[in-house]
């Protein structure tokens, strides 16, 4: 039982865990952003690092991926994005936060 238990939530964790890169191009994430490589927004490793002792970061960042932001990572600010819900915000900020 404890072996099933365990296989559940491993492939459930794994769907998640790729379900976030799917999202991320589905949204338009990725047409300014890399996971490690700077485009014309900051990769998401660079992201992860800067708010990585933030405990507010994911509901700031998931604000920012909804209504947009600027200054923050340059003079380029980011668009407002409100085609993303405020759970697939979150769901992608977490994702993000995470590619450490």
């Amino acid at each position: 039982m404890k072996i099933a238990l365990l296989l559940t939530t491993t492939i459930l964790m794994s769907a998640s865990a790729f379900a976030n890169p799917k999202l991320a191009e589905e949204k338009g994430c990725l047409a300014c952003h890399a996971v490690d490589a700077k485009r014309i927004g900051p990769s998401f490793k660079d992201v992860a690092a800067k708010y990585a002792d933030d405990k507010k970061a994911v509901a700031t960042l998931a604000t920012k991926v909804r209504k947009g932001g600027g200054g923050v990572w340059g003079s380029i600010p980011m668009p407002a994005n409100p085609q993303v819900t405020d759970a697939e915000a979150k769901k992608l900020v977490e994702w993000i936060l995470a590619t450490k």
